[in-house]
C-alpha cells in the first residue's frame, strides 16, 4: 500500500499564495476605503464632463451632488438620489411659486422664504429617516433659486430649470457609478448587521447572567441596543431602492426584519426586568429565594453559551419547566416570607417569559438568515420621532436666522454677502437634523480652512499650467481624494466633506476665467457662512437640540403616559418604537463616551419601559376579564399610575404604591376561587408578576441613584 504524501509547492505557488491572502485582507480593509475613493472621483469627474458638454452654468455643482451622495453602499446612494431629486422638484417649485408672489418685494419674499425653510427644517426635524432628506433639499433649494433671482425674477424659471439639470447629473452619475463599478449591496449588509445584533444579544446575555458587567456597562449597552435598533430600519429601507437580485430578497424579507426588530425589543425588555430584579435580590440577601432560583439562572445560561437551535431553546423551555415544579415545591417546603414568595413567583414568570421571547426571536432570526418560510403578522415599522419641541425650536431657528441673514446680504455692499448667508441657510437646515450640531458644523469648518490652500495650490499652481480635460482632472484629483479618503473615518466625515465640497466648488466654468479676487471673496464666503450657521446654533435655542437630555426625559415620561391612556390598538408596538427611539437620539447626542446625566436618563428609561410593559398587559387582561372586583382594582392601579406620570408628584407617587399593593391582594384572593379555571389561574400569575414588577419599579424610582424625576 503506497503512503499518502502531502503536496510540496514551489516558492512561486506560495508567493501567489500568500500575495492573494493579502490582497483578499487589503480589499476587506483599506481597500474599501480607496475602492470608495476612487468611484467617487470616477462619478464627479463624469458629472464634471457631462456638465461641460451640456454647457451648464454651474458645473461645479453637479461635481459637488456626487460628493454629497457618496455613500458606502449602492443602496444608500440610490435612496439618497431619489429623495434628494424629489427634494430638488419640490425647492424649485417653492422657488417658482415665492417669485410669482413677491416679484417686486423683497422683504415679503424674504418672509415668504423664511416661512419655508422653517416648515422645511421643522419635518426634517420631525421625521428624522431618509425621507427627512426631500424637506432638507425643499427648503435650501428653494433658498439656491430665490436668492440670485431678487434683482431679476423674470430668470427665476431659467434658474429652476438649470439647477434641476445639474443636479440631476449629479445624481445620474452616482447612481450609475454605485450600482456599476464594484457595487456593495445593502442587501448584504443588512443580513451582516441581523447577524451581529444576534450574535451581540447573546454575549450581552451571558456576560449579565454572569455578572461580568457593571451596571453603567449594562445601561450603556441598552443605549446602543436603541441605536441598533434605528440603524437596521434606515438599512433596510436603503436595501429596498437597490435594482438587483438582492433587491427582491430584501423585499421579500421586509416583514421579517420588522418582527425581528419587534421581538428583539421585547426580549431585551423582559431580560431586562428580570435581571433588575436579580440584582435586587442579591442586594436584599435573599438568600433561599436565590438557592431556588440558581437551577433555573443555569438552564437558561447554558442553553444561550453556545450559538443556540430552535431545538436547544424548545428543550430548555421544558428544562425550565421541569426545574420550576422542583423549585416550587422547595420553596413552598421552606415557607418563607410572604414578601419572598412574591419575589420568587415573579422570577419563574420572568424566566418563562423570557423563554418564550427568546424563542420567539430565534425563530425570526433563523427565518432572515436560512430564507425558510415563517408565519409573520402585519407588523407595524419602526418610525423615528422627535419631540415637538425640538421641532418647533428647529424650524423657528431656521426660519429666524434666514430672515435676519437674507436682510443683512440684502443691504450689505459686499457682493459675495449671498453666497455667505445661502451657506448659512444650507448648514442651519443640514445641522437641524444633528444631535451635535455645532460639532458638525464645526468639522466642516475645519474643512473649508484646511481646502481653501489646497484649493488655492491645485488652480493657481497647478491646473494653471495643464490644457483640457485630462489635465484638470490630474490636476483636480489628488486634493479631492484627500477629502473623499478623510470621509471614509466616521470621526473625520465633516472634515472630509468639507474639504471635497469646498473644493468641487472651485471646478472652473466651461470659459475658464482666473480671478484671484474671486476665489478669494468665494473662499471668504463659504467660510463665513459657516461661522454665521455655528453662530447661530450658540445663540439661538442653544438648548434646544436633537437629543438633548432636558428633552428626551419629559418625552419618556409622555410615552409611558400614553402606553396608560391611548387607545389600546398597537399600544405596545408604539410604546416600545418610541422609547427605544427618544434612546437612539440621546445615544446619539450622547457622544462616544456618554456622562453620568446622560445614565441618569437611561435608568429612568429603562424604569418607565418596564412599567409601560406592565401596565399594557394589565390593560390587556382588564380589556378580557368580566366585570368584578379584580377589574375595578386593576383598572384602579392603572388609573393610579397614570395619575403619578401625569403630575409626577410624591402624594401621586404614594398613592400609585398603594394601589398596586391593593391590585396585588384582590388578585391573589382571586386566584383562590375555587371557580377559577387553569387560564384564569395562569393570567392572574402573569397579573401578579406584572404588578410586583410595577411595584419594585416604583420603589427603584425612590431609591437614591434612580436618577432625579422632576429634572428628567
Amino acid at each position: 500500500m503506497t503512503p499518502a504524501t502531502t503536496p510540496t509547492y514551489g516558492p512561486l505557488t506560495r508567493a501567489a499564495h500568500w500575495l492573494a491572502l493579502a490582497l483578499q485582507d487589503w480589499r476587506q480593509t483599506e481597500g474599501e476605503r480607496w475602492i470608495y475613493v476612487g468611484k467617487t472621483l470616477i462619478a464627479a469627474f463624469c458629472a464634471l464632463w457631462l456638465a461641460y458638454r451640456l454647457g451648464l452654468d454651474s458645473p461645479s455643482t453637479a461635481m459637488t451632488t456626487t460628493i454629497i451622495l457618496a455613500l458606502p453602499s449602492s443602496g444608500m446612494v440610490l435612496e439618497k438620489s431619489f429623495y434628494r431629486l424629489c427634494g430638488t422638484v419640490l425647492g424649485c417649485l417653492a422657488a417658482l411659486a415665492l417669485i410669482g408672489l413677491f416679484p417686486q418685494q423683497p422683504v415679503l419674499l424674504f418672509a415668504g422664504l423664511a416661512l419655508w425653510v422653517g416648515l422645511c427644517t421643522s419635518g426634517s426635524a420631525l421625521h428624522r429617516n431618509a425621507q427627512s432628506y426631500v424637506y432638507v433639499l425643499a427648503g435650501y433649494t428653494a433658498c439656491m433659486i430665490v436668492l440670485p433671482a431678487i434683482e431679476q425674477p423674470t430668470q427665476v424659471f431659467s434658474l429652476a430649470v438649470t439647477r434641476m439639470a445639474e443636479v440631476g447629473l449629479g445624481i445620474i452619475c452616482s447612481a450609475g457609478v454605485s450600482s456599476v463599478l464594484l457595487p456593495r449591496h445593502q442587501g448584504t449588509q443588512v443580513m451582516r448587521t441581523v447577524q451581529a445584533r444576534y450574535g451581540k444579544f447573546l454575549t450581552f446575555c451571558q456576560d449579565v447572567l454572569q455578572q461580568k458587567l457593571t451596571p453603567a456597562q449594562v445601561e450603556l449597552t441598552h443605549l446602543q441596543f436603541a441605536a441598533d435598533v434605528a440603524a437596521l430600519e434606515l438599512g433596510r429601507s436603503a436595501a429596498l431602492f437597490e435594482v438587483t437580485s438582492k433587491v427582491s430578497h430584501v423585499r421579500a424579507q421586509n416583514r421579517k426584519l420588522h418582527a425581528f426588530n419587534a421581538t428583539f425589543m421585547t426580549a431585551l425588555t423582559t431580560f431586562y426586568t428580570f435581571h433588575r430584579l436579580f440584582d435586587r435580590l442579591q442586594r436584599d440577601g435573599e438568600t433561599q429565594v436565590m438557592q431556588a432560583c440558581a437551577p433555573l439562572y443555569a438552564i437558561v445560561a447554558e442553553a444561550l453559551q453556545a450559538t443556540p437551535s430552535q431545538d436547544s431553546l424548545d428543550t430548555m423551555q421544558r428544562h425550565l419547566q421541569t426545574a420550576l415544579a422542583q423549585a416550587r415545591a422547595d420553596i413552598d417546603a421552606a415557607h418563607i416570607k410572604h414578601a419572598q414568595q412574591i419575589d420568587f413567583d415573579t422570577v419563574c414568570e420572568l424566566l418563562e417569559r423570557f423563554a418564550r421571547d427568546m424563542s420567539r426571536f430565534h425563530e425570526v432570526y433563523f427565518s432572515l438568515a436560512h430564507d425558510t418560510p415563517l408565519d409573520v403578522s402585519t407588523p407595524q415599522a419602526y418610525a423615528p420621532k422627535t419631540p415637538p419641541a425640538l421641532v418647533l425650536a428647529s424650524g423657528a431657528r431656521a426660519g429666524i436666522s434666514l430672515a435676519l441673514l437674507a436682510l443683512g446680504a440684502y443691504f450689505l455692499a459686499w457682493p459675495y454677502a449671498g453666497t455667505a448667508m445661502l451657506m448659512a441657510a444650507v448648514f442651519c437646515a443640514l445641522a437641524s437634523s444633528s444631535p451635535r450640531p455645532i460639532m458638525m458644523i464645526r468639522q466642516v469648518l475645519a474643512g473649508f480652512l484646511i481646502a481653501m490652500p489646497l484649493s488655492l495650490v491645485c488652480v493657481y499652481f497647478v491646473l494653471l499650467h495643464g490644457d483640457g480635460f485630462p489635465m484638470l482632472v490630474l490636476s483636480f484629483a489628488p486634493f479631492l481624494a484627500v477629502g473623499l479618503y478623510l470621509m471614509t473615518n466616521p470621526a473625520k466625515l465633516g472634515v472630509g466633506l468639507g474639504v471635497s465640497t469646498f473644493i468641487t466648488q472651485m471646478a472652473p466654468l466651461n470659459v475658464m476665467r482666473v480671478d484671484g479676487a474671486a476665489f478669494l471673496n468665494t473662499g471668504m464666503a463659504l467660510i463665513v457662512g459657516l461661522m454665521l450657521a455655528a453662530l447661530v446654533f450658540a445663540v439661538l435655542l442653544p438648548e434646544h437640540t436633537m437629543g438633548h437630555k432636558d428633552h428626551v426625559g419629559p418625552a419618556l415620561w409622555r410615552e409611558a403616559l400614553h402606553a396608560c391612556t391611548a387607545p389600546a390598538r398597537r399600544v405596545k408596538h408604539r410604546f416600545d418604537n418610541r422609547v427605544r427611539d427618544l434612546l437612539s437620539q440621546l445615544n446619539a447626542a450622547a457622544g462616544p463616551v456618554p456622562g453620568e446625566a446622560t445614565r441618569a436618563v437611561v435608568r429612568q428609561a429603562l424604569t418607565l419601559l418596564e412599567i409601560g410593559h406592565s401596565v399594557i398587559e394589565l390593560r390587556e387582561l382588564i380589556a378580557s376579564a368580566r366585570p368584578g372586583a379584580t377589574r375595578h382594582a386593576l383598572q384602579q392601579c392603572v388609573d393610579g399610575i397614570a395619575a403619578w406620570l401625569r403630575t409626577r408628584g410624591d402624594a401621586q407617587l404614594q398613592a400609585a404604591l398603594a394601589a398596586t399593593l391593593q391590585a396585588g391582594a384582590v388578585v391573589r384572593a382571586a386566584q383562590t376561587e375555587t371557580d377559577a379555571t387553569p387560564e384564569r389561574s395562569a393570567r392572574l400569575q402573569t397579573a401578579l408578576a406584572d404588578l410586583h414588577s410595577i411595584y419594585t419599579s416604583l420603589l427603584d424610582h425612590m431609591a437614591p441613584g434612580a436618577g432625579d424625576h422632576h429634572a428628567a
